[in-house]
């Protein structure tokens, strides 16, 4: 089951509304005492629906997992779609200057702060959550991506998991590298990163940052999954191929 409602993100949008979609596992009805983790996914109109969708393809979130039977909650919010760059604005941790795009002020960590102050308390009061750390994790593409490695870096006490698709590290490489360093990551820290080969050539020195991030990651103690997806493009289809890869990650608890 997936409900959709609106919630205002004062820090960017005032008391304008934008989507909150929540998937529940099938279990949240038949066991009404039963508690589930919660997976925290940026932009939401291209999680579960085609017809949401930017480019009219989705992840198909929903179905991977009603046909997996997967225990998990899912909140997925929309992204600020304002133009020109509302979305590059919100979903980067740091300020930068790039050619296409210009000047972009980064507003990342005004999000984050607005998505663990605000709306994940409010997701625990509504929803069968189990809240701690080790049971919240995030995930994006792209940019979400970005904020899905940058969020598990400066706000480890709320998130102990990330999958980190395709995520645009090289448009803030020297800022991200050096918060990686001087972090002292939480124990239990697990990070899924990706990239599609067919992505490689779009950006120069692309593929020696998202290695560098990497090796840094391994070499602070977190648990890292890398792998580039052969023939992967930047896409909402190659994504949604992913999932069976980087779901079980995330789930992964050897005792």
């Amino acid at each position: 089951m997936i409900e959709k409602w609106g919630i205002p993100v004062p820090p960017f949008m005032g008391k304008e509304e934008r989507t909150v979609y929540v998937y529940l596992p099938k279990e949240a009805e038949e066991e009404p005492e039963a508690r589930f983790p919660v997976l925290y996914m940026f932009d939401g109109h291209n999680v579960f629906f085609d017809e949401d969708a930017t480019y009219g393809k989705s992840w198909g979130m929903g179905e991977y997992l009603d046909e997996n039977d997967v225990n998990l909650i899912v909140v997925a919010v929309d992204c600020d779609h304002r133009p020109p760059y509302g979305r590059l604005n919100e979903y980067s941790p740091f300020s930068f200057d790039d050619p296409e795009f210009g000047h972009i002020t980064g507003r990342g960590k005004r999000f984050l702060a607005w998505l663990t102050g605000t709306l994940k308390p409010l997701i625990d009061k509504q929803y069968p959550t189990l809240p701690d750390r080790r049971h919240t994790w995030i995930a994006g593409s792209s940019m979400g991506g970005l904020m899905s490695l940058y969020a598990v870096t400066a706000f480890g006490k709320y998130f102990s998991r990330a999958a980190a698709l395709s995520p645009s590290v090289w448009l803030v490489r020297d800022q991200m590298a050096a918060l990686l360093k001087k972090t002292r990551f939480r124990r239990g820290t697990h990070v899924y990163m990706d990239y599609g080969t067919r992505e490689m050539g779009n950006h120069i020195g692309m593929l020696r940052c998202f290695m560098d991030t990497a090796n840094t990651l391994m070499e602070k103690g977190v648990f890292t999954t890398c792998r580039l997806v052969p023939n992967g493009d930047h896409c909402e289809a190659c994504w949604e191929e992913q999932i069976p890869l980087f779901m079980p990650i995330l789930f992964y608890d050897r005792k």
